[in-house]
């Protein structure tokens, strides 16, 4: 419960007064420092860990289960119960629990209940992150993934030992990197609030996920022949804009940070080659596999003016679907929808620009190879989309 407790503190110091969280059961599930007004109800809540049923009754009568939004629930002399603001906490439309804060002493304000209701995201999914838990407590379960991808043998014990994950099943890992150009608080709430959405549709798999600060990792059991179904229903889950690299499977759960590492590199290729579609398996990256690991600043000193000047772009697309396609002049011709004459004018001015000679065939490999590496770099943008790989 550190995750639930650690946002209800937060809150409490932001709002300057206590509160208090149930789940949908009506049981105590956390609860910040009390001070200020507080009713025999408060106590006994704390106390017992939930209200008594003609409590519940008085609440569920005032339309607690039904909300959507904060409301105010009346006093009750009869039962010694303080008026009070609930905000329901849901995910998804399903209700997970309360949030409770006595009004009176004084009254909340608007601008408080609205940052309440705010609040109330994030702590739908600490709760949902806590239901989903097999074996471990939430924040235990992402101490032992975070361990896992640092490469730490006995966070996978850990994790078997727990029943979180099955002993004799290989493991592959996913990885979604959002296209926003700045993570922030808010869209990492987005992927958390997909990963737990994927992680309830696939239970067979054993799923855990971790939130980086960056990207977010989906680990799974088994080794299917085709991960592409799965990759769709992680697109399909988030509510934001990704590109999700898929590792090769690992035979055992404590080798998972290997599978990490290559969907990882697999999903920021992805990112910045467009033309290889919205999901990427690290096995079919192609020439990618090896460049990601070659420093991208290492080019062909020739392009240097080609890719200095946006003007030159054609020059440079011309050159890529060239040499993609072996030296072959007729297929560029028919892949650029240019005439060939054209197309030997322009590889003549590459030539001319980049002090080169494309009859030479050491040439043309450092050439190509430092086309890709500038397409990882992001300094090369084709405006095609096409793969070049």
């Amino acid at each position: 419960m550190a995750d639930l407790q650690r946002l209800v503190d937060e809150l409490a110091a932001r709002l300057g007064r206590p509160l208090l969280l149930e789940d949908r059961l009506q049981r105590v599930v956390v609860y910040s420092e009390q001070s200020g007004a507080m009713d025999e109800i408060r106590r006994d809540s704390i106390l017992r860990r939930r209200t008594t049923p003609e409590v519940r009754q008085w609440l569920g009568a005032a339309g607690i289960h039904e909300a959507v939004a904060p409301l105010r629930t009346p006093g009750a002399d009869h039962l010694g119960l303080l008026p009070r603001v609930c905000v329901p906490v849901r995910h998804d439309a399903g209700l997970l629990g309360f949030l409770w804060f006595i009004d009176t002493g004084p009254a909340m304000s608007r601008a408080q209940v609205a940052e309440a209701a705010a609040a109330a995201p994030a702590l739908a999914l600490a709760l949902f992150h806590e239901s989903l838990a097999t074996g471990l407590a939430s924040h235990r379960e992402l101490e032992a993934v975070t361990g896992l991808m640092l490469g730490e043998h006995d966070a996978a014990r850990q994790l078997i030992e727990a029943g979180a994950f099955p002993q004799a099943q290989p493991v592959t890992v996913l990885v979604a990197r959002p296209l926003a150009a700045e993570p922030d608080d808010a869209l990492r709430l987005a992927l958390e609030r997909g990963l737990l959405a994927l992680r309830r549709r696939l239970g067979a798999l054993h799923p855990l996920h971790l939130v980086r600060y960056d990207h977010a990792v989906l680990l799974a059991a088994g080794a299917p022949a085709s991960w592409a179904a799965l990759a769709e229903e992680a697109h399909a889950a988030m509510s934001v804009p990704v590109t999700v690299g898929v590792g090769r499977p690992r035979p055992e759960l404590a080798a998972a940070a290997e599978s990490y590492a290559e969907a990882r590199h697999a999903a920021e290729v992805a990112a910045r080659v467009p033309g290889l579609g919205r999901s990427v398996e690290w096995a079919r990256l192609g020439v990618y596999r090896m460049l990601t690991h070659l420093p991208h600043h290492e080019l062909h000193p020739g392009l240097a003016p080609l890719l200095a000047d946006e003007q030159h772009l054609p020059l440079l697309e011309t050159l890529e679907t060239y040499l993609d396609l072996a030296g072959s002049a007729g297929a560029a011709s028919r892949a650029l929808r240019l005439h060939r004459t054209s197309l030997y004018y322009r590889l003549q001015r590459v030539e001319e620009l980049a002090r080169t000679d494309l009859k030479d065939g050491g040439e043309r490999l450092a050439l190509h190879l430092s086309l890709k590496l500038a397409r990882l770099s992001g300094r090369y943008r084709p405006r095609d989309g096409r793969p070049g790989g």
